[in-house]
C-alpha cells in the first residue's frame, strides 16, 4: 500500500489529474484481461504481469501500475481502463 502522504502529491503526468488507488473491481477486470493476454499498454506492449496494486486518474479513464509499492508514472506503461473510443 502507497504512503497516504506520497498519494496525496501524485498527479497524473499527462492530465495533472488526482490519482486514487485502484479497487478491487478494476484490478479484477485488469486481471481478467491479462490473464487472457488482450491487454495493452499506451505503448501497445501486452501487460503480462497481473497487477496487485494501481492508480487511477480522477476521471477513472487511466490506470498506472504499482510494482513492488513503486508507481510506474509512464505514459507508455499507463493502462486505459475507462471508456475506449
Amino acid at each position: 500500500m502507497l504512503d497516504a502522504k506520497l498519494l496525496e502529491i501524485l498527479v497524473c503526468p499527462e492530465s495533472k489529474q488526482a490519482l486514487h488507488p485502484a479497487d478491487e473491481a478494476v484490478l479484477s477486470a485488469i486481471n481478467a484481461e491479462v490473464e487472457k493476454g488482450t491487454l495493452l499498454n499506451r505503448a501497445g506492449n501486452p501487460v503480462a504481469q497481473p497487477l496487485d496494486e494501481g492508480l487511477v486518474r480522477e476521471d477513472g479513464r487511466v490506470l498506472y501500475p504499482v510494482r513492488d509499492g513503486i508507481p510506474i508514472m509512464l505514459l507508455d506503461e499507463a493502462i486505459e481502463v475507462g471508456p475506449r473510443s
